[in-house]
């Protein structure tokens, strides 16, 4: 069974990694993403990456109840904008229920992308302090009931618990 979390910086290669090791996985693959198409560039991002699956796999666009879905073989790219997403409709209490129903739901085969906070400067302004704190929280609460978790570095696999 796969339970992993992929974490790192932006463009570290979190995305790759989870379609590799989501292609060796049998069956049909599922892709929550959570991401919503607010401009023309983060248009362009969802289209190349729809293309970057391939047809292996079913693609449901969540950006905020992830909780009511259950699926095997998924993937949910990725926590970092589904808190931002959150926060934006201004439903950011309710992530410890949401992620805690979403992990108790998915007990199959699950990969999580997510961004580390943890390596960057204490935000100036007290929204985004509240938000490093709540995705942090996520993160650590994810990270215990996986069995792997990687930390992304220029495209490679830093293996932060359990081993590929």
């Amino acid at each position: 069974m796969t339970r992993l979390l992929i974490t790192g910086g932006i463009k570290s290669g979190k995305s790759s990694y989870a379609l590799e090791r989501a292609n060796k996985l049998n069956g049909k693959k599922n892709f929550i993403a959570t991401a919503i198409p607010f401009d023309k560039e983060m248009e362009d991002r969802i289209i190349r990456h729809k293309a970057e699956r391939g047809p292996e796999f079913i693609t449901t666009e969540e950006s905020l109840d992830i909780h009511l879905h259950k699926m095997d073989n998924l993937i949910l790219d990725c926590i970092t904008v589904w808190m931002n997403n959150l926060f934006y409709k201004e439903k950011e209490e309710e992530w410890e229920t949401i992620l805690t129903q979403f992990l108790s739901r998915n007990t199959g085969n699950i990969i999580i992308v997510t961004n580390e906070v943890g390596l960057g400067n204490v935000p100036m302004d007290s929204v985004a302090r509240k938000y490093n704190e709540y995705l942090a929280a996520a993160n650590k609460l994810i990270a215990a009931s996986m069995e792997e978790v990687v930390l992304m570095i220029s495209g490679l696999p830093l293996w932060i618990k359990g081993a590929e």
